[in-house]
């Protein structure tokens, strides 16, 4: 007798069908394949990231080093303010004690405060203002004390009041009314890095160091007094006495020089 094929079995000459498992672990290797260019895609993301979180780090760091060092620069602002200011205690109390007087030591910064405005004013004593870099009236700006720029004072002395200003003017000055020329623009002062971007190449790094820079007039004096805009002040307190007299006239006015006095004019005009 033949053998019946049996019921599972396939016949001969037959072409098997694949059956229902199979096609479920071809679907399953097909859906865990990854395209190529989501692999470079992730690559090319974690790369960014990396980057990104390295950045970051160093960014960290460097801001960390710019807070610790302008802390240390204004601590050693303040031990050399307060050494002067005793120097000059210290030789007043001398020279009282020995009967002398005490000449007090030649300043080298002046702030100069345009209080008159443009009507009436020559081309020769426009010119100088320009130069000084006072276009407005209310305008201040800071001066090195030599030869030239007293000449130049000479010319406009009928239209600004000027003198001698102590730190406390100078820091509060350009902490209030502070603004940087950035790219020609009128930025305001809100942050250390503004001023180390600029200034950072002349080693001023922060508020504390232009201020000490300014007062002191340091070696790179031209520099900071160039970056900050001219100070934009208000009118005083109480007003003017005579804007047509001079300060030091019987009278009483306000054009001319007023030495430390103008520390005064400041407080009300800032």
């Amino acid at each position: 007798h033949a053998s019946l094929p049996l019921p599972h079995s396939p016949l001969p000459g037959s072409v098997s069908c694949p059956s229902k498992s199979s096609n479920r672990t071809n679907m399953a290797s097909a859906a865990t394949t990854v395209p190529e260019n989501v692999l470079k895609k992730r690559r090319r993301n974690d790369a960014i990231k990396k980057r990104a979180d390295s950045f970051k780090t160093k960014e960290a760091g460097r801001k960390k080093e710019r807070r610790e060092r302008a802390f240390r620069n204004a601590e050693s602002y303040v031990k050399e303010y307060r050494q002067r200011e005793r120097m000059l205690i210290r030789c007043r109390r001398q020279a009282r004690a020995a009967g002398n007087y005490f000449v007090e030591p030649q300043a080298n910064l002046i702030l100069v405060v345009r209080i008159r405005g443009i009507m009436g004013v020559s081309p020769k004593v426009r010119k100088v203002l320009q130069l000084l870099r006072l276009r407005q009236i209310h305008n201040a700006t800071f001066v090195k004390v030599n030869k030239a720029t007293l000449q130049m004072l000479q010319w406009v002395i009928p239209y600004v009041a000027f003198g001698y200003p102590n730190q406390k003017t100078v820091r509060e000055l350009i902490y209030k009314r502070g603004f940087g020329k950035v790219n020609k623009q009128r930025i305001p002062l809100s942050a250390n890095e503004i001023i180390s971007e600029n200034l950072g190449k002349d080693g001023i790094h922060g508020m504390e160091d232009l201020v000490h820079e300014i007062f002191t007039v340091g070696p790179k004096f031209k520099e900071a007094s160039n970056f900050l805009w001219p100070f934009k002040l208000s009118a005083p307190k109480g007003g003017f006495i005579c804007k047509r007299h001079g300060f030091c006239e019987q009278r009483g006015g306000d054009w001319g020089n007023r030495e430390e006095l103008i520390n005064d004019l400041l407080s009300r005009m800032n």
